[in-house]
């Protein structure tokens, strides 16, 4: 396997650098990394900066930072040690010392000669991230990012997994390319709508050892997947717990789409930082729940609400929704046509950082 992987990479037009000699990674210029990549037992891996990878990447990349203090476990998380991993920079170098890292854990690494400026300079394209970002900080110090990816689709990493939840690929004329995402460590569905659940996107994202955590009707649907209801908890590891809480309609004339005791709203906890997704629900009386209750419950750090009527919350709802809950940061999601620029000032003065993402 080593001599055909050699052969390979030598009809690639690869070249081995002084690391190359003592057997610890090769060497390739653009022509033969752009051969490389277009393999499809190669994993692209991008080691600079969150921003930097924003700007501009290579499709596909994986987006591990060498410079970040966790870069050698998220790569060993997240990297298949079976596949050939492609890596580059700005300029090579600290693709370089990545390499040289892996190649010590028993990878098989190729760096790419001059880094992405070299392989712009060749006038090989490059693609952007144009899903909006926000970054948290867990108690102990660790990041979680989050993703508007569309609609009530939620991307989230946390350190070195993916959760994708309500992941859906297209509404209308609006399209996710999930193919140029990671793979799912885990999958969160609320409930069975076609803006929430779409099979074909949850298998595209699914990967040996994927967990699907999803209510009765949607397991029913898919034959797989955890079974979670209302007041159920579940833990996901040692640092990551699930709880399904209620979400459904209150006003006359909607209670149809989303009956009580069939939907799950989730708090998801990630080393004590307090996410709560509230799925499809108004503003029910269940939230008062999650108030910080001194001494007993913590402050629900991030909270995702949504709203546009019939279907979820008014914005006046939402803002009653908001009061309930108390969380340090809302993000009003699902919210279709409805004008949320409102929600700023109609909470001001309660201590809550309303931040407003392109979801639609």
């Amino acid at each position: 396997m080593k001599r055909l992987t050699t052969v390979l990479l030598t009809l690639l037009g690869l070249h081995c650098g002084t690391a190359c000699s003592q057997q610890q990674f090769e060497n390739a210029d653009v022509q033969g990394f752009s051969l490389l990549v277009s393999q499809p037992d190669v994993v692209v891996l991008d080691v600079r900066t969150a921003e930097e990878y924003a700007e501009g990447h290579l499709a596909g990349a994986v987006n591990i930072d060498v410079k970040g203090t966790d870069f050698l476990s998220q790569a060993l998380g997240q990297l298949d040690s079976t596949k050939t991993i492609a890596v580059y920079c700005r300029s090579g170098r600290r693709s370089a010392a990545a390499a040289t890292l892996l190649a010590k854990e028993g990878f098989r690494l190729v760096n790419l000669v001059g880094g992405i400026m070299a392989w712009q300079a060749e006038g090989q394209p490059v693609t952007c991230d144009t899903h909006e970002r926000d970054v948290f900080l867990t108690k102990s110090g660790k990041h979680v990012e989050f993703y508007a990816l569309m609609h009530a689709s939620i991307r989230i990493v946390y350190d070195g997994k993916e959760i994708y939840v309500d992941p859906v690929s297209q509404l209308g004329g609006r399209i996710v390319d999930y193919a140029l995402l990671p793979k799912a460590d885990y999958i969160l569905v609320t409930h069975e709508h076609g803006d929430h659940f779409n099979p074909e996107t949850i298998q595209r994202l699914q990967k040996e050892g994927t967990r699907l955590v999803t209510n009765r009707r949607c397991a029913e649907q898919l034959g797989m997947g955890d079974v979670m209801g209302n007041g159920d908890c579940l833990s996901l590891a040692d640092d990551m717990t699930l709880e399904a809480v209620p979400a459904y309609n209150i006003t006359e004339g909607h209670l149809q789409f989303h009956p009580k005791g069939r939907d799950n709203g989730f708090v998801l906890t990630l080393d004590g930082l307090r996410i709560y997704i509230a799925g499809d629900t108004e503003d029910i009386p269940e939230m008062e729940q999650l108030a910080p209750v001194a001494g007993q419950q913590e402050q629900v750090d991030i909270a995702f609400l949504p709203c546009n009527q019939p279907y979820t919350m008014t914005t006046s709802q939402l803002e009653h929704a908001a009061k309930m809950v108390q969380p340090k940061v809302l993000f009003p999601y699902h919210y279709g046509q409805t004008d949320v620029s409102v929600l700023p000032s109609q909470l001001e003065g309660q201590s809550i950082d309303v931040r407003i993402r392109h979801y639609e």
